[in-house]
């Protein structure tokens, strides 16, 4: 029989379709019983911003602190100098300490709008009874790491790691299977993953690292390192890797990754992804990227032919208000409607803004297109065009050289690909 738990943050996460596994279910119930309790999940700073792909594992820290625990992000400003191996083809390019600094900076803006860090902080808004001890931590693995004496590091560290087992991780042999490099540089990667749980239950008595579901080999040696050197009682939780219902990685999309920063792709743009939800992922994502009750996101996803259009309308306003606020969620929604409805250019559309110079020998509407984020290569906005997919105006396209002058951009243009993604080109002022 599947062990119930009885702990509100267990309950709530398996009802919403957090969990994928845990190393001992019932002993972290037990624990969560007792009182708060610290956890962790670990971020490498590899971009100035997260994308979607980390929000589900940002939303389980949400639900943690909500719940009246205290999560930490912890930034890795040291094992970011190294690159996770983890079921990647080749080494992660090498960033400068000032890169990573930039990212870290850059990260931190978007968990400030999910967490509560610090005594002056704005905690979530059903979270009013949470204690000092329950706010979040921002902490960098480099306070630890990057002082690491080598040859006492090897002798008090490394002599728990069989190099064996080690070779036996799925995120490991697969690439050696491929017979793809795998430098020495990296496979210390998962050493100073372990580290760092050792070092944050020593530092802030931090019982529980989560993770996604390809984390699970580095969480085990996490939990064996500290069993071992310490004897503590410590656990790991990973969540799914979720792919959409038509088989496409959760977070990408034409145009590339989506972005949580606002200067990287606008709150439109955000919202129009959440809108463009297929039908079948509705209720899931409602789930597991809202704080709606589970009876009403189940509601909405069981809605039927146009009315899931509903849902898809509460998904898309609902995690664009928890990331860049109500006003902007609500002002997308009246962009939306403006152009799918009355077939206005909206207010809130990717803009591209051209100069006088640029257009002195006018601009062909593919380059248009490309430039504006439309399609990602010339090629491709010329194949959009010659298929029927491209729209200037809302009148179809049909000659990819097509030249566009300032005397055209008297008003600003709209450009379409399909129905669901639209630009202005404007000239600037």
């Amino acid at each position: 029989m599947t062990y119930q738990p009885k702990s509100e943050f267990l309950r709530t996460i398996m009802a919403r379709g957090f969990l994928a596994d845990c190393t001992d279910l019932q002993g972290l119930d037990e624990t969560l019983l007792k009182g708060p309790v610290t956890c962790y999940i670990g971020y490498d700073a590899t971009a100035k911003s997260l994308h979607v792909g980390h929000l589900l594992n940002i939303m389980l820290l949400r639900w943690w602190q909500k719940i009246g625990n205290r999560p930490i992000t912890l930034m890795g400003g040291g094992t970011t100098k190294v690159g996770d191996p983890s079921f990647r083809a080749d080494e992660r390019p090498l960033l400068t300490p000032d890169q990573i600094d930039a990212n870290i900076a850059g990260m931190q803006r978007v968990f400030d709008r999910y967490l509560g860090y610090g005594a002056g902080s704005t905690l979530p808004s059903s979270s009013e009874a949470i204690g000092q001890d329950t706010r979040a931590l921002m902490l960098n693995n480099a306070e630890w790491l990057d002082g690491l004496n080598y040859l006492d590091f090897l002798r008090d560290i490394g002599r728990h790691f069989s190099v064996n087992r080690m070779l036996s991780f799925e995120s490991v042999k697969s690439r050696l299977d491929r017979e793809q490099s795998l430098s020495f540089l990296e496979f210390n990667y998962m050493i100073l993953q372990a580290y760092d749980f050792l070092e944050l239950y020593r530092r802030e008595a931090c019982v529980l690292q989560m993770g996604g579901s390809d984390q699970w080999g580095n969480i085990i040696n996490g939990i064996d390192l500290t069993r071992r050197v310490l004897d503590a009682e410590i656990y790991g939780l990973t969540t799914p890797l979720l792919t959409t219902s038509d088989g496409r990685k959760m977070g990408k999309s034409q145009g590339g990754a989506i972005w949580l920063d606002g200067d990287m792709l606008s709150p439109y743009e955000f919202w129009q992804f959440w809108r463009n939800t297929t039908d079948a992922d509705v209720g899931r994502f409602l789930k597991l990227y809202t704080e709606l009750p589970v009876e009403e996101c189940d509601r909405l996803g069981a809605l039927q032919g146009a009315e899931i259009n509903e849902g898809k309308i509460i998904l898309a306003n609902a995690v664009t208000a928890l990331l860049h606020g109500a006003e902007a969620a609500q002002a997308a929604e009246a962009t939306a409607r403006d152009v799918f409805e009355k077939g206005g250019m909206g207010e809130d559309l990717p803009t591209l803004t051209l100069t006088t110079a640029e257009l002195a020998e006018g601009i062909s509407v593919a380059q248009l297109i490309t430039r504006s984020g439309l399609a990602a290569s010339g090629k491709e906005a010329k194949r959009l065009i010659a298929e029927g997919g491209a729209r200037m105006n809302d009148a179809a396209l049909t000659d990819a050289g097509l030249m566009v002058t300032a005397g055209d951009l008297a008003q600003p243009i709209k450009l379409s690909a399909g129905k669901k993604r639209h630009a202005l080109v404007v000239l600037q002022g």
